[in-house]
């Protein structure tokens, strides 16, 4: 089997298995109960919560433990909204940006909220400077991701979080799904307030993550209740999955440079192979993250091509995993306004440190004779 979609999920390490399947069984107890067993359960809780802050450079009390994205990037919009509308209902985002952020910010719309849905160049990218101008003096939040998941356009982070240092009553959160440890980037130092990370991302299993909220940020919680993560997110810890995603963070950034290395040779050998074939034109931007890439075959449909190739056991995908299967159309590359044909043709290749350059060259020999045959077929 050939794995290639590792943008919408990856495969769990066994080391974080193996770390899930003790602590579940070893510390069962309620973190929040008051006897020694529960209190064994806490320390473990906060020694992970210090060694998630080590990795991200941040202080432990701004790591918030989720489940994973989708809750991160909703606790993010929706919490910052709910809590500074006095102040202003004016919301700032991307049209490129995942359905857990754009759908977040419709479902404000419908609320009262106003949202303001920055447009994208032919790469996916934002201008900063698009961002500033749309600022009004009743925006509360600009929400940016860092890596696109159909594309993998790097965004300009560091630029955007400098031109908001001017405007101090603004949030910015950044959807860091896609571009933890893949790319450059500092939660402190480019001015971010919140980061959203997803556990199942990183060989981490699914249902886990973290939001990571700077001390200075106040939130409206999702969920109430108990007084768990900061009263920010109420409800009994997952233990067991929190010290996995914790361990898969500690994976993630040991020879961390030596990993994209890696990826970019692989990336490279891909955008090769890809891009001179005459079926195929390729989407992402040539200096994008070192593990997406994005073509379109034109004439083709998307399900067709990954079907073949699935029968061959290589698995790519189209687009977000969490909208594939919607209306043919990408609406990521219809932001970047190209043609219907890229748009309604487009796969995604996404890559691992898991993979090996014999794997691209399997996918790339039997891609070549999937359209070959396909082809075939239309005559």
């Amino acid at each position: 089997m050939i794995y290639l979609d590792n943008s919408a999920t990856t495969h769990p390490r066994p080391e974080v298995l193996d770390s899930f399947q003790k602590v579940a069984a070893r510390y069962f107890a309620n973190p929040s109960s008051v006897h020694s067993f529960g209190s064994d359960a806490e320390r473990l809780l906060n020694r992970s919560r210090k060694q998630a802050a080590e990795l991200l450079h941040v202080e432990p009390h701004e790591v918030i433990f989720t489940s994973g994205g989708t809750e991160g990037n909703n606790m993010a919009v929706k919490g910052i909204a709910f809590q500074h509308q006095s102040r202003g209902k004016h919301l700032i985002t991307t049209t490129v940006e995942h359905p857990s952020v754009i759908e977040a910010f419709r479902a404000l719309e419908t609320l009262g909220f106003e949202v303001t849905y920055i447009n994208v160049d032919r790469n996916g990218e934002v201008n900063p400077g698009d961002i500033e101008r749309a600022l009004r003096d009743d925006t509360i939040l600009v929400s940016v991701m860092s890596v696109n998941n159909e594309l993998g356009t790097i965004q300009p982070i560091r630029e955007i979080g400098r031109i908001l240092r001017n405007y101090p009553k603004v949030f910015f959160h950044v959807d860091h799904v896609q571009g933890i440890g893949k790319i450059d980037f500092s939660i402190k130092e480019w001015n971010i307030d919140l980061c959203t990370i997803s556990g199942h991302k990183i060989h981490g299993l699914k249902g886990t993550g973290a939001m990571i909220v700077q001390k200075h940020v106040s939130l409206f919680p999702l969920l109430h209740g108990g007084s768990q993560e900061s009263e920010v997110r109420a409800g009994t810890e997952n233990l067991p999955g929190t010290v996995a995603f914790v361990k898969a963070l500690r994976l993630l950034y040991e020879n961390r440079n030596k990993k994209n290395e890696h990826l970019t040779k692989m990336r490279s050998q891909l955008w090769k192979g890809i891009g001179k074939h005459e079926a195929c034109i390729l989407n992402s931007p040539s200096d994008g993250a070192p593990h997406i890439i994005n073509f379109s075959i034109p004439g083709f449909k998307p399900e067709v091509v990954i079907h073949a190739l699935g029968d061959k056991d290589i698995f790519i995908s189209t687009k977000s995993a969490c909208s594939s299967k919607q209306p043919d159309v990408s609406s990521v590359l219809k932001a970047c306004n190209l043609d219907y044909e890229r748009t309604t043709s487009a796969l995604r290749v996404s890559l691992s440190t898991e993979n090996n350059s014999d794997e691209i060259s399997v996918f790339l020999e039997v891609l070549d004779k999937t359209i070959e045959n396909l082809k075939a077929t239309m005559r």
